[in-house]
């Protein structure tokens, strides 16, 4: 058979033998030829992620808030705490020759360290979210509930939480499908939240609740988080039953790439500070109570502790204002990641102008397609792929729900399948 032939990459005698997936790297040191190198499936684990005994776990939480105080927040915790007991002031500590950068936290009342003071002031601004979703089964009506956290955005009501909290109640077509939302100032009543909008990639949601003068919280900046800073994580470990648990430690690294199934390559703020199930959603910050970042997942193991996870604030704020300036023009999604290789560049290598995929989001709608890493797609939507900057225009175009065929080129043929455009910023 020619191997220019188009194949119906549904047709399972189309399949080649192998079921491998595959990445591409030079051939050798010498920096000729190009080679597809074989790159055994990760092996799939139900409610984890990850590789051997290392499992990245979404974790969901709560965090909720508490009553306000007053505090002066030095750089060293032990310097708080000795503040609090009466430490030397600052002309004191001049002529001592220590150098004492200050913070001040404007709360109302008495308190003895920085973590109780970052928390008497940021935690009005993180409630504690519940969503369910009532399924017909067999046996009568199941109900799926998970629970996390959320952190008040806005004043008028928006929420920002992860995508998986809420996942449940964006996936199934049931009906009967509820998120619930419980202020710290009234932790029994349950409110009603409606779905903004979601950024399946970022791991983000925005839900809102019809309510105003919320205590929003307040922003850090991403130019200013630095290795060694402290880092408070206010949640739920555990769920809503355990509804105010604050832990605290430093930001470990910064720009760690971390891989999750169901959601993909995400570039995360590491942290020592706790983060358990029923954490996910919440806010890490900084000495100054200001949100630094969405806790998001934790690396989990025998060998492995104290490696959570969380969305930087830049990110959170430039994907959180796109969902509410776009809720009713959601952005088209198939969950692939592509390498920026130049046409000229895979030409190079005896390869076909196109898009190389690099990963596939596993349950997306290119997996669901049979799309692979290794492939490389030459057209989409009846346009012609040069290279990765055509596919990505030729993607923008499309409408999220319309079916699209795809033309990728595979260990050394030619395959076509159907994609079904799912959303990325959607209600």
């Amino acid at each position: 058979m020619d191997n220019n032939e188009n194949r119906d990459i549904f047709a399972e005698n189309n399949e080649p033998k192998d079921n491998k997936a595959y990445t591409y790297s030079p051939a050798s040191n010498n920096g000729y030829g190009y080679n597809y190198e074989p790159k055994p499936n990760p092996p799939k684990k139900e409610k984890g992620f990850g590789i051997g005994a290392i499992v990245l776990s979404i974790v969901l939480s709560v965090i909720v808030s508490s009553v306000a105080s007053v505090y002066v927040a030095t750089n060293a915790l032990k310097d708080e705490i000795d503040a609090a007991a009466g430490a030397p002031n600052e002309q004191n500590s001049q002529e001592q020759g220590s150098s004492i950068s200050s913070t001040v936290i404007s709360i109302e009342g008495n308190i003895e360290s920085l973590v109780e003071a970052v928390y008497a002031k940021a935690s009005d601004s993180v409630v504690g979210i519940r969503a369910i979703v009532s399924v017909q089964g067999i046996f009568g009506n199941n109900k799926n509930t998970g629970e996390g956290s959320g952190v008040i955005y806005s004043t008028d009501g928006y929420i920002i939480t992860n995508y998986h909290v809420i996942e449940n109640v964006i996936e199934y077509q049931s009906a009967n499908k509820t998120i619930e939302v419980y202020l710290q100032s009234d932790p029994d009543k349950a409110i009603d939240a409606t779905v903004v909008g979601y950024n399946v990639s970022a791991d983000l949601a925005v839900i809102k609740i019809d309510k105003k003068n919320l205590p929003a919280i307040d922003l850090g900046n991403a130019d200013e988080i630095k290795v060694g800073q402290y880092a408070i994580a206010i949640g739920c470990p555990g769920g809503l039953e355990f509804m105010g648990s604050v832990s605290y430690g430093i930001v470990s690294g910064l720009n760690r790439s971390i891989t999750i199934d169901s959601i993909g390559e995400m570039t995360l703020i590491q942290t020592d500070a706790a983060i358990n199930p029923g954490n996910s959603g919440g806010a890490l910050l900084n000495s100054k109570g200001q949100l630094i970042g969405i806790n998001s997942s934790k690396l989990v193991g025998d060998s492995i502790e104290g490696m959570g996870f969380a969305i930087p604030i830049d990110t959170v704020v430039k994907v959180v204002k796109d969902i509410i300036d776009n809720k009713d023009n959601p952005s088209p999604y198939i969950g692939i990641e592509i390498y920026t290789y130049t046409g000229a560049y895979l030409e190079k290598y005896n390869l076909p102008h196109g898009a190389a995929v690099k990963s596939v989001v596993q349950g997306a709608p290119a997996a669901n397609a049979k799309i692979r890493a290794g492939d490389i797609i030459t057209e989409f939507n009846s346009v012609v792929i040069d290279e990765y900057t055509d596919f990505i225009k030729a993607l923008d175009e499309c409408t999220p729900g319309t079916k699209v065929t795809a033309k990728i080129y595979r260990n050394g043929r030619y395959y076509t399948t159907t994609v079904t455009i799912g959303s990325n910023n959607s209600r």
